[in-house]
Order: structure tokens, then C-alpha cells, then sequence
């Protein structure tokens, strides 16, 4: 297997475009990995790392290790690609739900050329939420005492306050969009989508982290183990596997709808009718539920925290509900857990047009065999949708709480529990299923075999 697995990698190399594509796309991506070391100037990088390593050892990294992780490290490094990418994918998913529900945005998305200007927005709105956060992360570095809970020592090293905000910003900012545009380059003349392995590399790049984190679980350089190396070893392994394993079968599920088309004519060609399938894939929001989850519950503990700070009339029932909000506290997990089973649905409802699809079979002299065209076929696409969106949704549910679970309920190393479940896992394995994909599409053009012998690679569109 392994052999035949190195011999397709080696395929790759002997098409010139694949070649091209493949060395194009690992270049920007070094690119990408850069900016997460290069540090901000005027801040001491080296004192937040330390923190980070410290806090995450005691399982108190919680959102702020989180977010860590979506950029790839770079925060904690203060690196001028701090802000990572996901402002600019936060600014797509409100311009994607702004299409959805304000019909001038819905008709320009249709029209020629439309798409283009709405991707022009996005980055417009990425710029402002780059200015926005940045200057949130600025502010909080001149007193980081009241954000890193137990964080002692200076970040900021230039006098000049005003000076350092202005510079601190603009870099964060411009960190950014060189993200964006490395990751639009990637997509259109790498192979992939771009701003997804961008994430992706961030993600896998903590590997290391984890590894060494897991080490040190089991064989401390000094003192005793903190943790069974047969019993909670031997379960880590198990649970990596079955969560992997999970992933990829739930990422490629899809439900065949049977649709049937009758012979039409169109100007002077006959068109046969024959039988075709419409996929519903199982988890069609993807990861979106749990990036809208994990943003709305930022910042509950973050405002009855300024509550505490600023009311001493509040103070005692403020503190008490910010503790309560704790990120891994059963009530962080039995909200955290309604509100991606609410956001699954509401993705789909969203996005899903079960209408649309159902007048564009009838324009096409397509049906569902035993359902009605029209109204019927649309009633018939909701229920089915209904059903599988529930399996997908608690899917996302088990897999988003297992690193809160395993970090906070059993005491282990944050860096080691992300690598077991959550956001980090369900895109780094779509997004490398997807890459496969289409290498193994440039494959089976040239007539080299692909990855696997029996099958293909499904894609998750």
C-alpha cells in the first residue's frame, strides 16, 4: 500500500502542470508560515509565548488557545499575521447570510459579474474587521494583566503608545490581506482552496507542540507522569483513530436522491431522458456551526467580566455568571452544544433552496420518482434535508466538545486535546480530502492511477 502511495506522489511530479501547481502552492504556503514567526515590532513576543506555554500546561488556555491555533501560532509569538485569516472567512459568512436574507445582495449575486463585486465587498469588510480586532489586541497588550488572567511582565516595548497602536494595527491588517491574497493565488493557480490550506498548515504546523506536549505527559524530563501511559495512552490512540475515521466518512456521506429526466426537444436536438442522482451531503454546514458557536460564546465571560471591573454594585453576580461561562464548564458545553445544533439547521436554512432546486428540475423535465414536480418535490427535499442534517448536526456536536472534554474534564494538555476533535481536525481532513481530490482529478487525466485503486476520492461539493 505504502509503495503504491509513493509511487502516485512520484506521478505527480512527472506532469508538468501538476509539478508547477504542486511547488507554486508549497512556496506561498512557506510564505504563509513566515509571517507566523515574523514578530510585530515594539513587542516582546518571546513574554507571551512563555505565557501561552505556561497556560496551556495548566489547561487555562481556553478561547485565546483557540484562536491560537487558528492562526497557526502566531499570536502567541505576536507575529504580524496575528490576526490569521479568519477575519476575512468572517467577513464571507456574513456577506454569504447577507446574500441569503437581503434580496438586493440575493439579485446582484445572480447577475453577471455580481459575484465578483460581492467578493469585492468581502474584502472591504475583511479590512474593517482586521482595524477592529487589531486595534482590540493592540489595546489589550498595554495591560495585559486584565485579559491573560495571571499574565506578569511587559509586552509592549516602544514609549510612544499612540505610535506603537498605529504600527501594531496597520501591520495586523496588512498581515492579513497578504493572507487573503496568497491564499486567492493558491487557489487559482495552485491546487486546492487557498485561505483552507492556509488554515489547515496553520493547524498541522502545531503538530509538534502537541507531540511534545504528549511527552511530557508521559515521560516528564522531571518528576512523576501526570497521566497512565497504558491506560489514558492506549485511549488517546483509540479516540484518534475512531475521530479521524469518523470525520471522514461523515465528510464524504451523502444521501442519492433518484431524479428522473423525460426526453425533451430543444430548438431542433432531442435530448434523451435517462436517471440521475442528486447528493445531500450528511454534514452540509461543515464547520461553520462551530465557528459561529465558538465566536457568540466569546464573549459572555468577556462582558460580565467588564461588569465585575467597572460595578462594584455588580460585582458578586457578575463574577459568579463569568465563572459560570468558563470556557469547558457544563454550562459552556450544554449551550455550546444547542447552539450548533441550532446554527446546523439555520446554515441550511440558509443556504439550502429547496425551492429553487425543485423549479429547476421542473424546468428541466426532471423528477423524483413517486413525488410530485413543484411544490410536492420542494416539500419532499426539506423533509429529507430535515432528517439528515439532524445525524450531521449531532456529529459536529460529539466531535466539537471532545477537545473541551478532554482538556478541561480530564486534565489534558489543550495542545494535545485539539488534535482529538473540534474545528481544527473536521478542516485539516475535508480540506486534505479535497486537496486529493484534485490531484487525483490532474491524475486520471494523464492516465496515472490514484490514490486508491478501488474508488475515488469524493469530493465534499
Amino acid at each position: 500500500m505504502f509503495r503504491d502511495l509513493f509511487k502516485t506522489f512520484g506521478n505527480c511530479f512527472k506532469i508538468p502542470e501538476l509539478k508547477s501547481r504542486i511547488l507554486f502552492t508549497f512556496g506561498l504556503l512557506a510564505v504563509a508560515r513566515l509571517m507566523a514567526v515574523i514578530r510585530i515590532p515594539g513587542l516582546n513576543g518571546q513574554a507571551l509565548a512563555d505565557y501561552f506555554h505556561k497556560a496551556q500546561n495548566n489547561g487555562t488556555g481556553g478561547l485565546l488557545g483557540m484562536y491560537n491555533t487558528f492562526a497557526g501560532g502566531a499570536f502567541e509569538h505576536c507575529a504580524i499575521g496575528s490576526l490569521g485569516i479568519m477575519p476575512y472567512i468572517s467577513a464571507t459568512i456574513i456577506l454569504q447570510l447577507l446574500t441569503a436574507v437581503i434580496p438586493s445582495l440575493s439579485k446582484l449575486a445572480r447577475e453577471e459579474g455580481g459575484r465578483t463585486k460581492i467578493i469585492q465587498y468581502g474584502r472591504y469588510l475583511t479590512v474593517l474587521i482586521c482595524i477592529g480586532q487589531g486595534a482590540y489586541f493592540a489595546a489589550n497588550w498595554l495591560q495585559p494583566a486584565k485579559v491573560f488572567s495571571d499574565f506578569v511582565g511587559t509586552l509592549v516595548l516602544i514609549d510612544n503608545r499612540w505610535i506603537y497602536f498605529m504600527e501594531a494595527v496597520s501591520v495586523m491588517t496588512a498581515g492579513t490581506m497578504l493572507l487573503m491574497w496568497l491564499g486567492e493565488q493558491i487557489t487559482e493557480r495552485g491546487i486546492g482552496n487557498g485561505v483552507s490550506l492556509i488554515i489547515t498548515i496553520g493547524i498541522l504546523a502545531r503538530m509538534d507542540v502537541a507531540v511534545m506536549a504528549a511527552k511530557d505527559m508521559f515521560f516528564p524530563s522531571s518528576g512523576e507522569p501526570t497521566h497512565s501511559l497504558l491506560g489514558t495512552g492506549l485511549l488517546l490512540l483509540v479516540l484518534l483513530i475512531v475521530v479521524v475515521a469518523g470525520v471522514i466518512a461523515i465528510t464524504q456521506a451523502q444521501r442519492k436522491i433518484p431524479v428522473q429526466y423525460a426526453s425533451r426537444m430543444v430548438g431542433q436536438k432531442m435530448y434523451q431522458g435517462g436517471t440521475n442522482y442528486m447528493p445531500l451531503r450528511v454534514n452540509y454546514a461543515g464547520v461553520m456551526p462551530i465557528i459561529f458557536a465558538s465566536s457568540i460564546l466569546m464573549f459572555p465571560q468577556t462582558l460580565f467580566t467588564l461588569i465585575a471591573n467597572h460595578s462594584k454594585l455588580l460585582r458578586d453576580p457578575a463574577l459568579a455568571l463569568a465563572s459560570a461561562f468558563n470556557y469547558g464548564s457544563w454550562l459552556y458545553l450544554s449551550i455550546y452544544a444547542l447552539m450548533i445544533l441550532f446554527f446546523s439547521y439555520f446554515w441550511v436554512a440558509t443556504q439550502f433552496n429547496e425551492i429553487q432546486i425543485a423549479d429547476d428540475l421542473k424546468k428541466n423535465g426532471g423528477y423524483i420518482p413517486g413525488v410530485r414536480p413543484g411544490q410536492g418535490t420542494s416539500d419532499y427535499l426539506h423533509r429529507a434535508m430535515s432528517r439528515i442534517t439532524l445525524a450531521g448536526a449531532l456529529f459536529l456536536t460529539v466531535i466539537a466538545i471532545i477537545p473541551i472534554i478532554l482538556s478541561r474534564q480530564l486534565n489534558i494538555n489543550q495542545n494535545v486535546s485539539q488534535f482529538f476533535g473540534g474545528t481544527s481536525i473536521l478542516i485539516a481532513v475535508g480540506v486534505l480530502l479535497d486537496t486529493m481530490r484534485q490531484v487525483e482529478s490532474h491524475l486520471m487525466m494523464r492516465h496515472y492511477d490514484g490514490f486508491l485503486k478501488k474508488g475515488r476520492v469524493r469530493g465534499r461539493f
